[in-house]
């Protein structure tokens, strides 16, 4: 970084705003940070924003866009915002933004910030993602910029959590109910194999697999989902599995075919 500290804004200083206006001092910028429900040396969105060189809006989708109509007043940078939120409502934030011509950019974080700060990979698109990459690159950060409008760095991160946070509570539920049923190391130890065994391989058979046996898996799950009833464990993930193979069972040709003996039963 050469030349004057750029002067960087942090709304909502919570477990990701707090490490990043931390890792940001710590790199040379200087840093405003505004919450409002934690003390900090700004009063609103707007005093923190005043004059800053880059706004990181940081604080929930729900405030978000509040959180702009209260700052745009005092924005002559480039306002980013980080929450995570769908692309409507990045797509509406940049055409707030852009209406009072201030350079918006859609950021998306793509991993845990806790342990990484600053050094999380984000990835950022809209307007001003050249210049979010530009200022932040400079002073520490990993930002991959897709080209494109607001809303499309947001749509890679939640098609992303659709599969990790599904996963996640896949697991959760299976060893819950594994648990209660006494046989939590063994399902744990399975888990783990598939896991550590996985590969593009297993993608595809995980694709096709649940297409071609909907049918038969659709029962299955309905057993599951009576045996995690009778544990006394809610059956959140395995209800809308056997759901989901019901509607892919109506809607395919290959789902009603009658599986072979021997045929693969996972």
């Amino acid at each position: 970084m050469s030349g004057k500290p750029p002067v960087i804004a942090v709304l909502g200083l919570g477990e990701a705003g707090t490490e990043f206006a931390r890792d940001l001092g710590a790199a040379g910028a200087v840093v405003r940070g505004y919450d409002p429900v934690v003390d900090s040396e700004f009063g609103s969105e707007a005093e923190a924003a005043h004059g800053a060189d880059l706004v990181l809006s940081v604080n929930s989708s729900a405030a978000a866009v509040g959180a702009l109509r209260a700052g745009l007043p005092e924005v002559s940078g480039i306002w980013a915002d980080l929450n995570t939120a769908s692309p409507g409502k990045k797509r509406e934030l940049a055409a707030i933004a852009a209406g009072s011509a201030v350079g918006f950019a859609d950021v998306a974080i793509m991993a845990p910030v806790p342990g990484r700060g600053l050094k999380v990979p984000m990835l950022a698109t809209g307007p001003a993602a050249d210049g979010v990459a530009k200022i932040l690159g400079e002073l520490g950060a990993s930002v991959e910029v897709l080209p494109g409008e607001a809303g499309l760095a947001a749509e890679r991160k939640l098609l992303r959590s659709v599969f990790f946070k599904g996963m996640s509570a896949a697991v959760v539920e299976a060893l819950e109910a594994a648990r209660t049923a006494g046989v939590e190391d063994w399902l744990r130890g399975v888990i783990e194999d598939e896991l550590s065994n996985a590969s593009a391989a297993t993608v595809e058979r995980l694709v096709t697999g649940s297409h071609k046996h909907a049918q038969r898996r659709t029962a299955e799950m309905a057993a599951a989902a009576e045996m995690l009833g009778e544990l006394g464990v809610a059956a959140d993930v395995a209800t809308a599995s056997r759901d989901q193979l019901a509607r892919l069972s109506s809607g395919s040709s290959n789902a009603t075919s009658v599986p072979r003996l021997g045929e693969e039963l996972r």
